[in-house]
Order: C-alpha cells, then sequence, then structure tokens
C-alpha cells in the first residue's frame, strides 16, 4: 500500500511539473496549491522532485551550449568581419539621407502649402454651412430692428416668436445667439413700455379732440333730427300752420326748424359729417392691445386702460365755473361728454372684451347722474328764457345723439321738465317787465281809430266785438280798450308760443304739451300780470281817470280769455272737452284787478274829497253867513260831477258805489270838521254858513250824478248832518229831547254826545266871546235854558255810556 502510494504521489508530482512548465506564470498558483492541499509533508516531496527536474534541464541546457559553441564563436568572427563594412554602409546612407533631404526640402514646402490650402478649404466649407445656418437667424433679427424703428411692434413680437422657437436653437450654441436671446426679453419691455407711452399720448390726445368728436356726432344727430322734422312738417301740413313770430329780435318757427337764407349755411348743412374714426386714430389702442395680449398680460392693460378712462370721465365731467353764462359753455361741455362716449362706444365695437357693455354702462349712469347734478346747478343760475331754450335745444340733441349709440336718456328728458319750470320761470320774469313797459308806456285813453285800415289791425291784434260801434257810421270810431290792452293780449299770446318752443322735441304727446301751455299761461296771468297790475293800480301817479280806464281794460282782457283757449286748442289740436285738459282760471286775475282798482278809486276819490276840505276856511265866529255856499265846496262838487261823468263807461254798480261813497266820506268829513276838538268856538253865523255848504251836497245828491239810484238813496249819506243843523237852525231841543229814543223821532239820527259837543263849542264860556252874550243882558233865562240842555244831554250820554 505504502508503494502504490508513493507511486501514485510520484505520478502527480510529475503532472504538476509538466503543468508547471507549460501554464503561463499567471496561472501557477492554483497549480501550487493543490500541492499545499494533499497530502502532509507532499510539498518536500515535491520539492526534491522539482530540484532533480531542473538539475536535468541544466544538464540539458549545459549539453545544448556545448554543441553550439563552436558555431557561435564562428559568428562571432563573421559579425566582426562584417562590422566595418557596416560603418561603411551607414556613411553612405547618411550621405544618401543628406542628399535626398535636401532635394526633398522644396516638395516639403510645397506639400505643407497643400496641407494648409486644404485646411482652409475645409474651414471655409465649414464656416459656410455655419453660416447658412447663421444668417437667417441675423436677417430675422435685422427685420426684427427694422420693425422696432418702424414701430411696427405687433410684428416684432411675432418676429421675436419665430427667433425663440425655431431660428435661435438652431444655432443656439454660438455667443451671438445667446446674446441675442438674452437681448430677447428686454425687447419686449421695450415694446411694453413703448406702446404703453404711445397709449398715454393717444389718451392725451382724445381728451383733446373728444370736444371734436362729440361735436361731429351732435352736428349728425342734429340732422338728423331736422330731416325728420321737416319730413314730420310735411305730414302734418294739413293739420294748421305755427306761424313764424318774434322773440327777443329773433325769428322762430314753432317746428323747430331752422329757417337759413344764407346759402353758407346750406353748404354746411351739405357737408359730410366725420365719424370718430376719422377725426382720431386708433391704432394705438389696437396696438397696444394686440401687443399686450401677445405677451399674456392683457388684462393689465385691460385693467390700465378703463382706470384711465374713467378718470378721465371725472375730469370730462367737471364743467367750468362760468359754464351758465353761454351757450358755448353748454356746447363745449356737452361735446366733450359726447366725445367720449362716441370714443368708447367705439371702443366696445372694434375691439373684443377691452371694454364690456356693463362698463360702458357703469360710466354712463355715474356721467348721467354727474350731468342731471351739474344741469341743476347751472340752470338755477340762469336769467335768459333765450339760453335756457337754446339750452333745451343742446340737451335734446344731446340726448338724442347718446341714445343714438344705445345710452338710455330717460332721465335727460324727465331733467327737462325741471328745466322747463326753470324757463317758465324765466319767461314769467321776461314778461314783467314787458307788462311793465307796456302800462309805462300807455295813455290809458280809449283807442282812437282814424281809419277801417286801423279798425281792422287793433281787431286782428284783439279779439274785439261791439255791435254799438260796428253799427257806427263812419270814422274816426273810439274803442272803450286804451292801447295796452291788444299789446298784452299779443304779449301773452307771444308769451304761448315761447313756452310752446321748449314743449317741442320732448316726446310728448299733444295733450301733455296742452297741459304745459295752460299751466304756464294760467301762471303768466295769475302770477305776473296779476302782481304788474295790482302794483301798477298801487302807483302814486295813476289817477281816478287812469283807475276808470284800467278797469275798463281788464273786462275786455278777461272777455278775452276764451279767445286764448280757442288758441292753445288750435296749436295743440287737443279739444278742450278732453277730460284732463287744464282750464284757463286767470279769469280771477282781472276780477281781483278790478276789485283793486274799484277799492283804489274809492281811496283816491276819498284823498281828493280831503285835499278839497283841507282848503275849507271857515271864519268860525262869523256874526252872519255870506248867503252863498263856500267856494272850495263848490269846487269839491265840481270835480265830483266831471269825475262821476267819467265813471259812466264804468260797470252801474261801480260807479254806484263809487258815488255813494264819496258822498258818505263828504259827509263824514264835514261832521269831523263840525265836531274838530281843536275847534273851541262857533258862532251861529257859521252854523248858518255850514249848512250852506251841506244844501249844496245834498242839491248835488238829489241831481243824480250817477244813473241807478232809487229815490232818495243818495241824499241819505247826508241825513246825519242835516238834522243835526236843523236842530241848532230850529233851536229845536224841546222836540229832540221829548221825542229821543222814539222811532219815529224828527231827529232821530241825531247823537246825544254830537249834540252835547257841537252845543258847548257855542256856550259862553267867556264874556268877550260868545255869541250868546247880548242875551246875558236882555234875557238870561234863556241862558239858563242852555245850561239846563246841556245838563239833559250830558245825562243822555251818560245814560249811553252806562
Amino acid at each position: 500500500m505504502a508503494d502504490t502510494e508513493t507511486m501514485e504521489c510520484i505520478t502527480e508530482h510529475e503532472r504538476i511539473l509538466q503543468e508547471i512548465e507549460s501554464t503561463d506564470t499567471a496561472c501557477v498558483g492554483p497549480t501550487l496549491r493543490s500541492i499545499y492541499d494533499d497530502q502532509p509533508n507532499a510539498h518536500k516531496r515535491f520539492m526534491e522532485k522539482l530540484d532533480a527536474r531542473i538539475r536535468n534541464h541544466d544538464r540539458e541546457i549545459e549539453k545544448m551550449c556545448n554543441f553550439h559553441h563552436q558555431g557561435f564563436v564562428d559568428a562571432i568572427t563573421e559579425l566582426l568581419k562584417v562590422r566595418a563594412d557596416a560603418e561603411k554602409l551607414m556613411g553612405q546612407v547618411k550621405d544618401t539621407n543628406r542628399r535626398l533631404q535636401e532635394a526633398g526640402k522644396e516638395v516639403t514646402a510645397q506639400t505643407e502649402e497643400v496641407i494648409c490650402c486644404r485646411i482652409q478649404q475645409r474651414n471655409m466649407t465649414t464656416t459656410v454651412e455655419k453660416l447658412q445656418l447663421c444668417l437667417p437667424v441675423l436677417e430675422m433679427y435685422s427685420k426684427l430692428r427694422e420693425q422696432l424703428e418702424s414701430k411696427r411692434y405687433y410684428s416684432a413680437l411675432k418676429t421675436m416668436e419665430q427667433l425663440e422657437k425655431v431660428y435661435i436653437p438652431r444655432v443656439s450654441k454660438y455667443r451671438f445667439c445667446q446674446i441675442m436671446a438674452e437681448n430677447l426679453p428686454r425687447l419686449r419691455e421695450e415694446i411694453k413700455e413703448i406702446s404703453m407711452s404711445d397709449l398715454k399720448d393717444f389718451l392725451e390726445s382724445i381728451r383733446k379732440h373728444s370736444d371734436k368728436v362729440g361735436e361731429a356726432a351732435m352736428r349728425q344727430a342734429q340732422q338728423h333730427r331736422t330731416f325728420n322734422s321737416a319730413v314730420a312738417k310735411q305730414l302734418n301740413l294739413g293739420h294748421y300752420t305755427k306761424p313764424v313770430y318774434s322773440f327777443n329780435g329773433r325769428t322762430h318757427v314753432p317746428n323747430g326748424l331752422l329757417m337759413n337764407d344764407d346759402t353758407g349755411d346750406d353748404e354746411e348743412a351739405d357737408e359730410e359729417v366725420l365719424t370718430a374714426q376719422d377725426l382720431v386714430d386708433f391704432s394705438p389702442v389696437y396696438r397696444c392691445l394686440h401687443i399686450y395680449t401677445v405677451l399674456g398680460d392683457r388684462e393689465t392693460f385691460e385693467s390700465y386702460y378703463r382706470k384711465q378712462r374713467k378718470k378721465q370721465a371725472r375730469l370730462v365731467l367737471q364743467p367750468q365755473a362760468n359754464m351758465h353764462e353761454t351757450v358755448e359753455g353748454y356746447r363745449r361741455y356737452f361735446n366733450q361728454i359726447v366725445g367720449f362716449f362716441v370714443v368708447e362706444d367705439h371702443i366696445l365695437h372694434a375691439t373684443t372684451g377691452l371694454v364690456t357693455r356693463a362698463f360702458t354702462d357703469e360710466l354712463w349712469n355715474m356721467a348721467l347722474s354727474k350731468i342731471i347734478a351739474v344741469l341743476r346747478t347751472h340752470t338755477s343760475y340762469c336769467e335768459d328764457p333765450d339760453l335756457v331754450l337754446e339750452l333745451k335745444n343742446l340737451i335734446v340733441i344731446f340726448a338724442d345723439t347718446l341714445q343714438g349709440y344705445g345710452f338710455p336718456v330717460n332721465r335727460l328728458f324727465d331733467l327737462l321738465f325741471e328745466v322747463r319750470d326753470q324757463y317758465n320761470e324765466t319767461l314769467l320774469k321776461k314778461w314783467v317787465v314787458v307788462f311793465r313797459e307796456i302800462f309805462e308806456s300807455d295813455n290809458y285813453s280809449p283807442i282812437p281809430v282814424e281809419t277801417e285800415e286801423e279798425y281792422k289791425l287793433v281787431v286782428s291784434r284783439f279779439p274785439f266785438h261791439d255791435a254799438e260801434i260796428e253799427k257806427q257810421q263812419g270814422f274816426p270810431k273810439k274803442l272803450p280798450m286804451s292801447q295796452s290792452v291788444p299789446q298784452i293780449y299779443t304779449q301773452v299770446k307771444e308769451f304761448i308760443y315761447a313756452s310752446l318752443k321748449f314743449s317741442e322735441s320732448l316726446h310728448r304727446s299733444s295733450t301733455e304739451i296742452d297741459d304745459m301751455l295752460r299751466k304756464s299761461t294760467n301762471l303768466l296771468l295769475t302770477r305776473t300780470l296779476s302782481s304788474c297790475l295790482q302794483n301798477l293800480i298801487k302807483k302814486p301817479h295813476i289817477g281816478l281817470t287812469e283807475l276808470v280806464q284800467i278797469i275798463i281794460n281788464t273786462t275786455h282782457l278777461e272777455q278775452a280769455c276764451k279767445y286764448l283757449e280757442e288758441f292753445i286748442t288750435n296749436i295743440t289740436n287737443v279739444s278742450p272737452e278732453t277730460v284732463h285738459t287744464t282750464r284757463l282760471y286767470g279769469l280771477a286775475t282781472f276780477k281781483d284787478a278790478r276789485h283793486a282798482a274799484e277799492g283804489e278809486i274809492y281811496t283816491k276819490l276819498n284823498q281828493k274829497i280831503d285835499e278839497f276840505i283841507q282848503l275849507a276856511d271857515y271864519e268860525w265866529d262869523m256874526s252872519e253867513s255870506d248867503g252863498r255856499a263856500s267856494g272850495y265846496l263848490m269846487d269839491l262838487i265840481n270835480f265830483l260831477r266831471s269825475t262821476f261823468q267819467v265813471f259812466t263807461h264804468l260797470p252801474g254798480k261801480v260807479a254806484q258805489t263809487a258815488c255813494m261813497s264819496a258822498c258818505k266820506h263828504l259827509s263824514m268829513s264835514l261832521m269831523q270838521m263840525l265836531l274838530d276838538t281843536e275847534l273851541k268856538q262857533i258862532s251861529m253865523g257859521a252854523i248858518q254858513q255850514f249848512n250852506l255848504d251841506v244844501i249844496q251836497c245834498e242839491l248835488f245828491a238829489s241831481s243824480e250824478p250817477v244813473p241807478g239810484f232809487q229815490g232818495d238813496t243818495l241824499q241819505l249819506a247826508f241825513i246825519d248832518l242835516r238834522q243835526l243843523l236843523d236842530l241848532f237852525m230850529v233851536w229845536d231841543w224841546s222836540t229832540y229831547l221829548a221825542d229821543y229814543g222814539q222811532p219815529n223821532s224828527k231827529y232821530l239820527r241825531v247823537n246825544p254826545a254830537t249834540a252835547l259837543a257841537l252845543l258847548e263849542k257855542m256856550k259862553d264860556t267867556s264874556k268877550k266871546n260868545n255869541i250868546f252874550s247880548q242875551f246875558r243882558k236882555n234875557d238870561r233865562d234863556k241862558q239858563k235854558l242852555i245850561e239846563t240842555v246841556v245838563k239833559q244831554l250830558r245825562s243822555l250820554v251818560n245814560g249811553m255810556s252806562s
């Protein structure tokens, strides 16, 4: 067994040695590891085997060297022999190489040139290829610059977009493209700033040109309205013809159409009306809108535009301080507002979403409230009806213009009703002056007409009908009213025309216009004309003759009111039988004026009587009368006679009342003269003289100075004086005292206090001045009788007072 194992071990060692000899040294490790992995001490046997193998190889090598040694020596010998030839050959080679190098220098130089040319050609080809890629980028960038210089910013933005998305990515590795790409955002910001600057310039420009835009729009609306009015006039030609009338020196046509004989005006009317697009360049808005849309910042632009336009709207709505002074101030104000909203309407329809209908409606509602407030304030300052009328026409055109652009204007027409009231107030103030001038220039005498033409002229101005005057044959004639009557009537018609001018074009029905005219006419009669008449009647220089004529005038004016009703009906074509038709209640004006004039007649007549009474100069201590009436009283009676003759034109009751009032006042004045406390003494002669004057008064009363009195009605005005004087003249105290208090007493109208006062003036209060001094010597009993009468009268007076 041991031998067998030894043999196997030797065989294994042989195999390992063969592997080591035949295997690459890098793979020897695993083979050697197997030696150590076998039996213990196997490596020693292997080392022994290995040493044996090395010795064996050394012997073989030695044998090999010995065998080839002679050949090696021979080779070395031959090599030494060849050495000299090799050196000689080396010299020849070097010489050949030198000559070859010298001969190839030119070829080498040319070859280098060729190489450089080939390199240049390759570089040029590469450069051309790269330039062909870069040229479109450069061309687009150059195009961008040109677009920026020509201010075609929207196209420039499109070019930038192409550069960024198409061209620059192809050559993005080049630095100049990187610079371009970095520069494009800055250019975009510049475009935004420039476009915004253009927009600001546009907004500033549009603010300056708004009035021109508004003027053009309002002119166009006015031409359209004039055309419609002309058509309406042709259609309504068969109804009635409104006359042309003069108002403050101007010619007016009541239908609102202007009468232009000037060919220049016709040419101006034929001119083409420019629109907002013709007057305003909207391209900055479009450009800016497109630019901000492309840049994705449209909301910012819309917000900025709307904010700025709101600010401009507030500025436009601010009126000038003196706007109410001229119609041009209102015209400029309206032109600016119309221009503003015409521009906004154009922007609304020319762009999508920049402004919305809700935005314009909000602006209009804000503007409308401001406009109405401004007009209310400024029209309140206006005192000229012509200016208010022109303002009304401007408001109508203003409303029609904006209504044509879709803006609601009902509140403006409602405002016109307020302006109409202001207009009527200014008309009333103006007609106050007109009526005053008429009254001041009137001579308060009946109108004389010398010819039939003059008569027809007066009748054409005033509806006068009098059968008695018309029956009179031939001329001259006298019409009962004075010149102011037809003038007042004509001016009332003028007022109606003027009031009608405002009611036109208000889009109101004929019934409403008729109601407006009647109400304003009522105001003219009841307020303006009435106050003028009342002031006229109170004027100091208006005498009795003038007052009589005023009463006659007001009577005729009152009768003419029905013709004013017909006049308004003819204008408006509204039947007076309409349920809601307002009636002219101005009749009360003339009745009140007549009553005031009648009262003034009574007052002035009494004042005149007082003036005559003040001229009385009685000698109260005269012994006997002159036998004739006093001069002042005869003058007074003559004045009353002539005055009452003038009263024959007055209504009967007025003349009778005036006459009765005058007689009563005269009787009262005479009575007060007798009972004056300053008068201390009265003689019987003065009583007799006073009795003569009273007799003249009674004769005047009995002569029927004014017809219509029944019996002795007028004489009863002097009954108190007559009974008092009879009592003293007859000295019938016993009858008076006996019948006092009886209804059939002869001296029923004599008051005991009056009799006592007068009797005390006749008592003997002094020895020097007493009309009964002669009786003191001759008949003391009579003096005692007087004292007894005085005592009895005092007891009667005391009994009445208790």
